[in-house]
């Protein structure tokens, strides 16, 4: 469908009123912040911090709607992000805290949880929703999910590129917004669990732990692969799309998003001043006109290695380098020896005394320990000599002590991470005592002999001030007023935050006005035109949590008859062939190559059990016809795709569906609208641990839920293939010969754990955590609880293994075991030991009261 022509937003991180500064008067359309819990409310996790993905950072909530109102007096709105998946016993806070957002005047909810953003549409209609990144939309079936829910923007995930983003735009009129600059996430936006396995902090709770950042090994088939300087393989470098905006306008995307709320005010500003700029200037069908100086400036106030990765197609050769996770800035040479005093070094950028430096040495030593760096102290000119080359070598000297020589070597790469010199050039942004950044006011002035002179201003929004002068125009006896005159004192808007972009006169007569009154009628319009445009929208903002609860329907009790069901899944042919033997109620296949499932599938259904087919977690525009290819095996589905959640509604006879963890079901509201979506059961998220599981049950009938007892947690799911980069020399799965299907690959973090990868049809890598996570301990609370379907989940097990998980399993559920003997056996399956991960309940968990059982 096409897209009307609109000129996309310039939308900024702030994290405190520095940046918020910064943002404005750099001219962004938008920012988008997070807001703390009013006082007395707060998340079940004890954070104190509010519904936000970045819980260290956010506005008080009393503060809210002063701030809305100066940033609405600028022509700036304000989103909110309430972007993470809410519990059960938050949902009272939540919506305590939604109202007061609506009531506060921001302009728009950026939310992930899909039962939370159609609690936010049914307590405030008005207030725009716009569908989180975490919601991992990658589709126009995903942006027709989140519009089911109340969304009128979705935020586009970072692996989509250009082509994909405009076969999304063509076939939906969702608003679309996609980042173009800043952090990239290794792990798909929602559908990581790394935090939540290793540390009880989830990334979808707003406490991202930041493993990707961490140093892993890699081991193939079993033995280690020296992979020389690359150490950091989840690390990605950051996005850089400034000179993909021409294509982004021209696509009809409706807004720009540069990522970095923890960043400072300089990041902010010098970020926002270069895509506000682009966008001007692709709008108005200009070339790009930003200097290599901007450039490189952008470059050094933050960066791990700019690029437009994914945005300009799939080469994983680029996306992660793997030298370093942090900060590098710009590269300003290569050291060549040691002096004396100092270490030489041949540069390739000018260094001046004052410039911050470190030494990269990811050539010859592992990452333990400190990087060598420090402030130039002297960059010394009897060391200085030019080379054949025309490079020019210098010794640079730093404070006593500040460089440990014994840590620095010939080749290593040297880095400028800090330059006095930019402060100074974007200090006129962020210490500006008038506005900097100004919107467009056209003017309309009505003057008549013998009338009471008007004037009308209008901002670039269209809202409108008519003023009346105090006294009729009286008869010119010089020069009588003309446009150039009212043109000339009219436009005199300086700090204001306007400029006069326009204006028309209707003159009738000779008239005289003297210049103070002109003045006075431009003052007071524009003090008219900032309260208006600073005005809180009008809404009527209502509690609806009860009601929606209400609706819903309530849990039902487990005829205390029913068996307990075992279901298994399984990702090999050896796999599947041990799993027969045991005879479970049901086996899901979960296969590298969709294509070659049929046999299985047939096999499966031979021996007289039920099958089901997993989906993958994402699906790109390309992708679709895999729903078709699918629905053709006559299998159940295990559907953990909302795209494709969303595009098998309108199919007839459908196969029965459970919808799996990377839906996101996190409360009874979400799960309650996406089992109304035909799915017969639903496994409820990771970020949920034991104790909430069973509290889920209660809410929605324990008889509609699946659960995991055993499995190795996905804890990242990339578009990044660690097989292409790190095994191959190809770009993507057209040339990079395929290792996945002949190899095993396994990182190594820095306690010793190997954790496998495995790739999907869509070359998708999942990086699994190398213990199982074992239920054990909670499986007599769910049980009581009324649960009955188990699913036991496989990676790297062997035959051998697979048949003892299940025996274990069903000898504790008939009652042949107890849960430390159920323990014992399923920690000799694993030679790397066993976790309870995301499933511990941490003590203080009850803090907040549960949600009565309805």
């Amino acid at each position: 469908m096409p897209r009307p022509a609109v000129k996309p937003e310039v939308m900024s991180p702030v994290g405190g009123h520095a940046q918020l500064k910064a943002a404005v008067e750099a001219g962004a359309d938008a920012v988008f912040f997070g807001v703390n819990p009013l006082q007395g409310d707060g998340r079940a996790d004890g954070t104190g911090a509010g519904f936000h993905a970045r819980a260290k950072v956010g506005f008080e909530a009393e503060a809210l709607p002063e701030m809305m109102r100066g940033l609405h007096e600028r022509g700036v709105m304000g989103f909110v992000t309430f972007n993470v998946l809410v519990f059960d016993r938050e949902l009272r806070d939540a919506e305590r805290q939604i109202i007061h957002l609506a009531e506060s005047g921001v302009d728009a909810l950026i939310v992930q949880d899909l039962g939370v953003a159609r609690l936010i549409h049914d307590i405030c209609p008005d207030l725009p929703i716009h569908g989180s990144t975490q919601m991992s939309i990658t589709s126009a079936e995903g942006a027709e999910l989140a519009r089911r829910f109340g969304a009128s923007r979705v935020v586009l995930g970072r692996e989509l590129s250009l082509k994909d983003i405009e076969r999304i735009a063509n076939q939906t009129d969702v608003e679309l917004e996609t980042f173009v600059h800043g952090a990239l996430c290794v792990s798909y936006s929602g559908q990581c669990f790394s935090s939540e396995a290793w540390g009880g902090r989830s990334a979808n709770r707003g406490q991202c732990a930041q493993a990707c950042r961490l140093p892993y090994e890699m081991f193939v088939d079993g033995e280690y692969r020296d992979l020389g300087d690359a150490r950091y393989l989840l690390s990605p470098g950051d996005l850089y799309a400034l000179h993909q905006v021409p294509e982004l306008v021209r696509i009809g995307v409706d807004c720009l998003k540069i990522e970095g709320r923890y960043k400072d005010a300089e990041f902010v500003a010098l970020t926002t001043a270069a895509y506000r700029k682009a966008v001007d200037e692709a709008w108005a069908g200009r070339p790009l006109s930003i200097t290599p100086q901007e450039e490189q400036d952008l470059e050094q106030v933050y960066s791990r290695g700019l690029g437009p990765h994914f945005m300009a197609g799939t080469n994983h050769q680029r996306v992660v380098r793997g030298r370093a996770p942090r900060h590098r800035g710009v590269r300003v040479g290569t050291v060549v020896g040691l002096t004396e005093r100092g270490v030489l070094v041949e540069l390739s950028e000018q260094v001046r005394p004052g410039d911050g430096l470190v030494f990269d040495p990811a050539n010859w030593r592992k990452p333990e320990g400190k990087e060598e760096g420090g402030f130039v102290y002297q960059v010394n000119a009897e060391g200085r000599r030019q080379m054949a080359d025309g490079k020019t070598t210098a010794e640079l000297r730093f404070a006593k002590g500040a460089v440990n020589p014994d840590r620095v070597r010939p080749g290593d790469p040297v880095w400028r991470t800090q330059d006095p010199t930019l402060s100074a050039r974007v200090k006129p942004l962020l210490d500006a005592s008038d506005p900097l950044y100004t919107r467009p006011v056209t003017a309309r002035f009505v003057g008549r002999v013998g009338e009471v002179p008007t004037l009308t201003l209008t901002h670039e929004q269209g809202q409108s001030v008519t003023v009346r002068g105090d006294a009729p125009l009286s008869e010119a006896r010089n020069r009588a007023l003309d446009e150039a005159t009212l043109t000339e004192q009219l436009g005199k808007l300086g700090g204001t935050g306007y400029h006069l972009a326009g204006l028309t006169a209707e003159l009738q007569g000779a008239g005289f006005l003297p210049v103070s009154a002109l003045n006075a009628l431009r003052r007071e319009a524009v003090e008219r035109l900032t309260e208006l445009r600073g005005r809180a929208p009008e809404r009527h903002a209502a509690a609806r949590l009860e009601q929606a609860l209400m609706t819903g329907g309530g849990g039902r009790e487990t005829a205390s008859g029913t068996s307990p069901q075992i279901h298994v899944l399984v990702r090999t042919p050896e796999q599947l062939g041990a799993a027969l033997t045991e005879r479970p109620d049901s086996v899901t296949l979960d296969y590298l190559e969709l294509y070659g499932l049929k046999p299985s599938v047939e096999k499966v259904r031979a021996a007289g059990i039920p099958v089901r087919v997993a989906s993958p977690r994402i699906l790109k525009p390309t992708e679709q016809n895999l729903e078709k290819f699918l629905l053709g095996l006559n299998a159940e589905l295990l559907v953990r795709s909302g795209g494709l959640l969303e595009g098998l509604q309108d199919v007839e006879n459908l196969p029965p569906l459970t919808g799996d963890f990377s839906l996101n079901a996190a409360n009874v509201l979400t799960a309650r609208a996406l089992l109304d979506m035909n799915l017969t059961r639903l496994t409820p998220t990771h970020d949920l641990n034991a104790r909430q599981v069973s509290e889920l049950a209660g809410l929605v009938g324990p008889e509609r839920l699946e659960v995991i007892a055993y499995q190795h947690l996905p804890v990242f799911h990339t578009e990044h293939c660690v097989f292409c980069r790190f095994l191959s020399d190809g770009t993507d799965y057209t040339n990079c010969g395929h290792p996945c299907e002949s190899h095993r690959v396994a990182l190594k973090d820095e306690r010793g754990v190997q954790h496998p990868v495995m790739a999907d049809v869509g070359c998708r890598n999942t990086v699994f955590e190398g213990r199982p996570q074992i239920a054990g301990p909670h499986l007599h609370d769910w049980l009581r609880a009324g649960l009955r379907h188990f699913r036991l989940e496989f990676v790297h097990e062997s035959p051998e293994q697979v048949r003892e998980v299940v025996q274990a399993h069903r000898a504790f559920l008939n009652g042949e075991i107890g849960v430390r003997d159920l323990e014992a056996r399923l920690r000799t399956v694993s030679e790397q030991g066993v976790t309870e991960g995301s499933l511990f309940v941490p003590e203080g968990f009850d803090v907040l009261p549960a949600l009565p059982m309805l």
